[in-house]
């Protein structure tokens, strides 16, 4: 069998993996920034699928198919995000005599609207959250909302991943969001159409494992609970789902059979679920008819295989095992590990891979290695950090002594935040909604710099440099044998260069600057900043680049393509008024005005790609609020 992978990253390498074990040949389909990439050279084969952009590349099924054609591949697996639940696309590689990884073409189209997956579960008795579907008319959507009561959901019909979706909190604020929601659906899925649902308060996000054969068997592999999210995407899971009343726990895994045996499913899938941590209700969510990214967990509780499994199924072979074959031992968690600034409002970070040290008792899949560039052009995570042991508690341990002894650098990533969240009472009791990080103020900077070794691992607690020495103490973030100030260079938004004097002082890990007086001191917010000595060489700490843009510019946050641009030169702004729509990592994020004024200058246009900290607008007059 020879196997064409329409993926990329650490989902194709994970592909890779399985494949070798079954004894297939695999082939990667690469765009341009990824010709390097470690899933190219694993790979028995590669081939070239197109430039950067994904609608040329790897949401281009003209592209992929093509690909799969000229290197004579049999079989095609999606691996999950990009076309994995594209009907269309299934259907075009069954027509092209290839096998789908995957489901039939008919199921994903059945449930990949989740307007017409709300009818099948409803039509099957399983539980729905209140909602309006019957119309895409805005006035309709609006009467809807008004009826169901706020806050509002607002929710793509089409794709996943927390795309496409906003809360309208009161009926003045609907309208918006609604737009937005409409406006990020389109880009992601190619397709507007959105539900109005009942805002569930205290969610728990928790889903089960289904897998069926072509034979109508069809078992669950247990629950899984993804309720720490950002953005309505998630990073952390555990299986099983802790905390869970049995009776709750049995019947989710009940009605995501029944709801699988309903529709005839043939393939892996999931079925999620909002459990209602106040009322101990629970509603169908969805029902993603693919590879879940969280799929280790339930790997490391079953000793199964999910994408032999997948695969195997895929072509025709039945289910080997039966549900009373099923077997759970211990507890798993997987961290998803993000090129973000948590301190940022998750905002995503680029850059190159330059140090990596991972711990040898947890399971890595990554799609990066020492070298390799985290891009603009894709999604922000590194990699998964998944750990497993006998109890939920010794996992929650060896998780802790996992991130302290994980070490990334230099790349902005989220590691620090999930070492905190492991002390929080929440989630240790397994009470913890998806909510949480929405509502909390994530104190970053009171993580002990000087007493955890979370320090060496999840911050890069080092400075390096020829006048410091390459790694003093990289644990306690201690470094010894340097002056106690020396010069350094920063670079403004406008390219001009500024020497200052830096103090350090051991127990703190962020710059602050005094242009005036033409001195920066170490101290303990907590953020990140990169800098450049006077003698060129390069010391760095945690997190980010310096910004000191004018008061009133507008600045990129981090590097994206410019998608909207609402206002031009003249235009008078209010406080909050979008003026220009960004996209990055596949992430549509609007930047407001912060005050009352007149655009001076607009500086980019639609399509263009900008790099973190240039200035994309000028305002005159520009009175702050903040």
């Amino acid at each position: 069998m020879k196997l064409f992978i329409a993926n990329r990253g650490e989902i194709a390498r994970r592909i890779i993996r399985t494949a070798r074990k079954l004894n297939w040949v695999t082939v990667a389909g690469y765009a341009d920034p990824d010709a390097n990439a470690p899933f190219v050279l694993e790979a028995s084969e590669s081939i070239r699928i197109g430039p950067s952009a994904l609608s040329e590349s790897y949401l281009s099924a003209e592209a992929i198919l093509s690909a799969a054609k000229a290197t004579e591949a049999t079989a095609i697996h999606p691996g999950y995000g990009f076309l994995s639940e594209n009907a269309d696309f299934a259907q075009q590689v069954k027509d092209a005599g290839l096998i789908w990884i995957g489901p039939s073409p008919a199921l994903i189209a059945m449930m990949g609207s989740k307007i017409e997956a709300r009818k099948i579960a409803e039509t099957a008795g399983v539980p729905i959250i209140p909602g309006f579907s019957g119309s895409q008319q805005s006035d309709d959507l609006q009467t809807a909302a008004n009826r169901i009561g706020y806050p509002v959901l607002i929710k793509a019909s089409a794709g996943g991943g927390g795309k496409g979706i906003r809360v309208a909190h009161a009926q003045e604020h609907f309208s918006k969001a609604l737009d937005e929601a409409r406006n990020e659906a389109s880009r992601s899925f190619n397709d507007s159409d959105v539900i109005v649902e009942r805002y569930i308060q205290q969610p728990r996000h928790i889903e089960v494992q289904i897998v069926g054969d072509t034979f109508g068997n069809i078992i669950d592999l247990g629950t899984r609970d993804c309720s720490v999210q950002r953005r309505y995407q998630k990073i952390v899971e555990e299986a099983p789902a802790s905390n869970l009343n049995p009776e709750i726990e049995r019947g989710l895994r009940e009605t995501a059979t029944k709801l699988a045996r309903n529709i005839g499913y043939d393939n892996i899938g999931t079925v999620e679920f909002i459990v209602d941590a106040a009322t101990g209700e629970y509603f169908f969510l969805e029902m993603n008819t693919r590879l879940q990214v969280e799929h280790p967990i339930t790997e490391m509780v079953t000793g199964l295989d999910l994408v032999e499994l997948q695969m195997l199924s895929a072509t025709g072979k039945e289910l080997a095992i039966r549900q009373d074959d099923i077997t759970f031992t211990g507890h798993a968690i997987e961290f998803r590990l993000n090129a973000e600034d948590p301190s940022d409002n998750f905002s995503p970070r680029t850059g190159v891979i330059d140090h990596l040290s991972v711990p040898e008792f947890v399971r890595w899949d990554s799609g990066i290695e020492v070298g390799s560039e985290i891009s603009p052009f894709y999604d922000s995570m590194i990699a998964k950090l998944i750990i497993s042991a006998p109890t939920r508690s010794e996992t929650l341990t060896a998780a802790a002594t996992a991130l302290e002894n994980l070490l990334i650098g230099p790349v902005v990533n989220n590691a620090s935040l999930l070492y905190w969240l492991l002390s929080q009472d929440q989630f240790c009791e397994g009470s913890i909604t998806s909510r949480f990080l929405d509502e909390i103020d994530v104190p970053i900077a009171t993580i002990d710099s000087a007493s955890k070794g979370t320090a060496a691992a999840a911050l890069l607690r080092s400075v390096r440099s020829s006048e410091l020495g390459p790694w003093a103490s990289v644990r306690s973030f201690r470094v010894t044998n340097h002056k106690p100030a020396f010069d350094v260079l920063l670079r403004d938004t406008e390219g001009k260069l500024h020497e200052v004097q830096a103090n350090f002082s051991a127990s703190r890990n962020s710059l602050s600057v005094d242009l005036n007086t033409k001195t920066a001191a170490v101290n303990e917010r907590g953020a990140t900043h990169v800098f450049q000595l006077a003698d060129r060489t390069e010391a760095w700490m945690l997190d980010s680049s310096i910004s000191l843009g004018n008061i009133g510019d507008l600045i990129a946050p981090f590097p994206a393509v410019i998608i909207e641009t609402p206002v031009q030169a003249g235009d008078e702004v209010e406080p909050g008024d979008i003026v220009l729509v960004i996209e990055a990592m596949k992430m549509l994020h609007s930047l407001t005005a912060t005050g009352h004024g007149t655009v001076a200058t607009l500086r980019v246009a639609t399509g263009d790609a900008v790099q973190s900290k240039q200035i994309l607008m000028t305002f005159n007059n520009t009175e702050s609020d903040s």
